[in-house]
């Protein structure tokens, strides 16, 4: 009863208008002002109505929200100037990509092995991966649950040098180009720093991936 009390006491702010045809457009722009910068653009609003509805409203004329359970109560004001009580929840959700398989560390991720989902915004984290395009292609770090989230920290770019692999060492300054037979001490991706040995020196370096089985050096 407390609670209903302070919403109700809530709903005795200043108007704040705003026109539309029904009252689910109403409340649903008046719950992204309430959300302000705290919603993301790419966010969609559900509305559910809880008791007595109205198919058509002229303005609102009061609004609370809470913005944690998106729970509101709203004064909805219809064309012959009758004031009506609405309530009930405004759930905010995102579009993403989840895997539509179990996906395990090494495994390259394909356009077959993700799909989209509507999935409520508490779900969805900082980390979070909301672009489909930042998953296709990418090879999973940790492994990725049938239907969960992605976070960004378990997938990466391939790794197109593995540690103990046997590469291609390649010097070229533009004048004079070398190549030597060498070891991977590491993994990496593409265009990462990786440590070599030189097999022919033994003499350990530090290269730049740049495809499978060849690294080059930078002086």
């Amino acid at each position: 009863m407390r609670r209903l009390a302070r919403l109700l006491a809530a709903l005795a702010l200043a108007p704040v208008p705003l026109f539309a045809e029904t009252p689910d457009v109403l409340i649903e722009e008046q719950a992204r002002m309430s959300w302000g910068t705290a919603l993301p653009d790419a966010a969609n609003l559900r509305v559910r109505f809880k008791g007595a509805q109205i198919e058509e409203a002229e303005t609102i004329s009061a609004f609370w929200m809470d913005r944690d359970s998106g729970q509101f109560l709203a004064n909805a004001v219809t064309e012959d100037g009758i004031t009506h009580r609405l309530q009930g929840f405004v759930i905010a959700t995102q579009t993403l990509p989840v895997p539509t398989r179990r996906l395990m560390p090494g495994e390259v991720i394909g356009a077959g092995d993700i799909k989209t989902i509507e999935m409520p915004l508490s779900r969805v984290g900082a980390f979070t991966v909301v672009d489909e395009d930042k998953l296709d292609g990418m090879q999973v770090r940790r492994m990725l649950a049938q239907g969960r989230p992605v976070m960004t920290q378990s997938v990466m770019q391939p790794l197109v040098i593995g540690r103990g692999d046997k590469v291609n060492i390649l010097y070229d300054d533009g004048r004079l180009v070398v190549t030597a037979p060498g070891r991977a001490l590491s993994d990496a991706h593409r265009g990462q720093d990786v440590r070599i040995v030189n097999l022919v020196s033994n003499t350990p370096l530090v290269a730049v991936a740049r495809e499978e089985g060849l690294v080059e050096v930078i002086r």
